[in-house]
């Protein structure tokens, strides 16, 4: 039920077309999911997510756990039938989430005793409790529970974290039962090299269906989450999905594909959205700018999402003024319409064979932008 399958190789690179094949649908990789962290992408509708081309997104199982609860998701035939979507879902393990609470969680071996940021009440998460959620939500992609150290981190800590998140990934494995729901294993290891070669080494041993670059896009410089992905991506295997996790400015994504990823997600695009930046291909407009008052051109120029099609810059600045949600809307149904459009693309010079000639212009406009690693792993990552 769970498959995935190179198409073409790029001869310049480590890039790669492929399909992903899922009981809720095939996805062509690389691909970009939306994130959908309390089981709905923020302000779209599941329609609307199947016009735009979206076809998986990413739920949060620390959030879905504590509200509303995965028993009442099961109740409901799963997370498909609860949120209304019928193409695949990925979720989280919620391991972030819970090593982002800070003062409110205590990590040891056995799982995380943390403090919920709803409601102050407390919980144990462990590696088996993960597992057992996810396999209850009905996700078609499951990742384990991990130990997700800060940036910066000492290497100490970070020595810690590849150690206890290869005991959990073992723990996670040795339980996971749900023959339809595909696991993955993700691999830690902050900026050192050696610690990353040895988790990639330690968590692909087990045997998972895919695997996930975690503990990046934390904070750390472009260029050294870069060098990261060569340490790393050489040591994951070539016929298993390669998943680098809260990432989604186009420059990252073009770099991350060239090194051999296939797929990702980040809350970019409808969190910039909801301060009103639009993404473009000549980079980020600041749609409230008094430059667009009498401005009745599109967002983008050529673009075919609803929003382009049909509003101007003038009135979506309009309705941020007012504080009408319409315009957080109009602005994240453009964003997820851009990226998802910009991965097809990326996709599309793959199979053209030109994805190294397509690359060199593909994200001009973004090339320098100060939006960088972190914007999708902040520390306050899926919270409203």
């Amino acid at each position: 039920m769970f498959e995935f399958r190179i198409i073409k190789q790029s001869a310049g690179s480590r890039a790669r077309l492929g399909v992903l094949k899922t009981p809720h649908g095939e996805i062509m990789t690389p691909a970009f999911m939306p994130v959908g962290t309390q089981g709905t992408v923020k302000t779209v509708s599941p329609r609307e997510l199947e016009e735009l081309g979206a076809g998986i997104i990413l739920a949060n199982t620390y959030h879905l756990y504590l509200r509303p609860g995965a028993e009442i998701v099961a109740a409901a035939g799963g997370l498909h039938r609860f949120m209304s979507w019928p193409h695949a879902i990925l979720t989280d393990s919620g391991g972030y989430q819970v090593m982002s609470l800070g003062a409110l969680r205590q990590i040891s071996d056995e799982g995380v005793r943390f403090r919920s940021h709803i409601d102050g009440s407390e919980h144990f998460f462990t590696p088996e409790l993960a597992v057992a959620v996810q396999e209850a939500l009905g996700s078609d992609i499951a990742m384990v529970l991990d130990d997700v150290p800060p940036y910066p981190a000492e290497r100490e800590r970070v020595a810690e974290s590849v150690r206890r998140t290869a005991i959990w990934a073992e723990r996670a494995r040795a339980v996971h039962r749900r023959p339809d729901q595909a696991q993955f294993g993700i691999v830690q290891g902050g900026v050192w090299p050696d610690l990353r070669v040895e988790s990639a080494r330690a968590i692909t041993a087990i045997g998972f269906d895919g695997y996930a670059v975690g503990g990046l896009s934390v904070g750390e410089p472009k260029p050294m989450m870069y060098e990261m992905l060569d340490v790393t991506v050489p040591f994951l295997p070539a016929d298993r999905v390669r998943y680098l996790m809260g990432v989604g400015t186009p420059d990252v994504l073009v770099e991350a594909v060239r090194r051999g990823v296939d797929i990702f997600d980040c809350v970019l695009p409808t969190r910039v959205a909801r301060h009103a930046m639009a993404m473009t291909r000549h980079g980020r407009l600041v749609i409230k700018s008094r430059a667009f008052a009498t401005d009745f051109s599109p967002i983008e120029d050529g673009c075919s999402c609803y929003t382009c099609q049909h509003f101007s810059r003038a009135y979506i600045r309009h309705l941020f003024h007012a504080r009408e949600a319409l315009g957080l809307r109009l602005v994240t149904i453009h964003n997820l319409a851009y990226l998802l459009r910009f991965m097809q693309e990326m996709r599309d010079a793959l199979a053209r064979e030109e994805f190294e000639t397509w690359a060199e212009s593909a994200y001009a406009g973004w090339a320098g932008d100060p939006l960088g690693p972190g914007i999708g792993r902040a520390p306050d990552a899926g919270l409203p």
